[in-house]
């Protein structure tokens, strides 16, 4: 078996659009020998608008954007891809794979082509699941610094380049090919056919997954709580914490057996609790916490922000 790593750049990505402008791709044996390296120019059929991860401006392909008008479109190309892609003997393979797949399913539908039918593995999933990193989307040029691979940043041919030592790497660390490192980490392909496609998936992502929606749900049932108890609240008309507003970081609002003493003890000495950080004048946050309230809270001017062996020394 042979192994095809390949990437995609696009003039423009949108929803319902990737209009494709270069199909990299490295062909290699299982021993990671490369047999073709090439960079496929197309012309996109529409104009360049360049957005990194978040849809900001400020990206930019190491190519000469005038040159691509004298290349043929996508439709001219897509026999030859199609050929790289469904061959039987090649393993497919790439970074971030099922967007790039994406792409391509967007253009055979653009240019009424027929769809891509070909199953696919993806170097940044293994790569999570390798380290158990799960908490993060990592990029390629994170990986290839960790790895101590160089390469030219969204040259198409190039990244799949880079993806293909990231993958000799990986299996060189286990000491394995490509296939028996999908099956030691338990990766299942990924699989585009009928224009439907299904993401490529580990068991470690999915255990990990399943531990994250269970957190998220139980964060959820505390926050319930929590405002329910709330609700119930009645301010005393008088007390030594009279006129004093508070909220707290959502960690301590989540952290039950924590919070719900702290609101019977303020609201005991006539203090007050809003759901709002716009309407408190006491903020409370653990020493170190970063949330995003927490930060806000920090921006309000006049706020006075304690933390939460200060509030407790407030309360006794």
């Amino acid at each position: 078996m042979n192994l095809i790593f390949f990437d995609i750049e696009c003039a423009s990505v949108y929803k319902t659009t990737a209009k494709i402008c270069a199909f990299g791709y490295v062909l290699c044996d299982e021993n990671f020998n490369i047999l073709k390296k090439e960079d496929i120019l197309i012309n996109p059929k529409g104009a360049f608008h360049l957005t990194d991860s978040k849809g900001e401006k400020g990206l930019v392909l190491p190519y000469k954007y005038g040159d691509f008008k004298k290349y043929p479109d996508f439709r001219t190309v897509y026999p030859k891809i199609r050929e790289l892609l469904e061959d039987k003997n090649n393993i497919v393979a790439g970074h971030a794979t099922y967007n790039d797949v994406n792409y391509l399913n967007l253009e055979t539908r653009r240019f009424s082509l027929p769809s891509f039918n070909f199953s696919f593995s993806d170097t940044q999933l293994i790569y999570m699941t390798l380290t158990g990193g799960f908490s993060r989307q990592y990029g390629l040029e994170y990986i290839t610094k960790d790895l101590n691979i160089e390469f030219i940043p969204h040259r198409a041919a190039d990244d799949a380049y880079a993806t293909m030592r990231v993958a000799e790497a990986m299996c060189r660390s286990k000491n394995c090919n490509f296939e028996e490192l999908e099956k030691l980490l338990k990766i299942t392909r990924g699989k585009i056919e009928n224009y439907c496609m299904v993401k490529p998936r580990s068991i470690g992502y999915s255990e990990y997954a399943a531990i994250r929606r269970a957190a998220k749900e139980e964060r959820s049932r505390a926050r319930r709580e929590f405002y329910v108890t709330l609700s119930r609240k009645k301010r005393r008309p008088d007390g030594s914490l009279k006129g004093n507003i508070f909220n707290f970081a959502r960690c301590i609002e989540d952290d039950l057996p924590l919070s719900l003493p702290l609101l019977d003890k303020i609201y005991a000495a006539g203090g007050e609790y809003t759901q709002k950080l716009a309407n408190c004048n006491i903020y409370c946050a653990p020493e170190g916490d970063a949330s995003t309230r927490t930060r806000a809270a920090l921006t309000r001017e006049g706020l006075k922000i304690i933390s939460l062996e200060e509030l407790e020394e407030l309360l006794k």
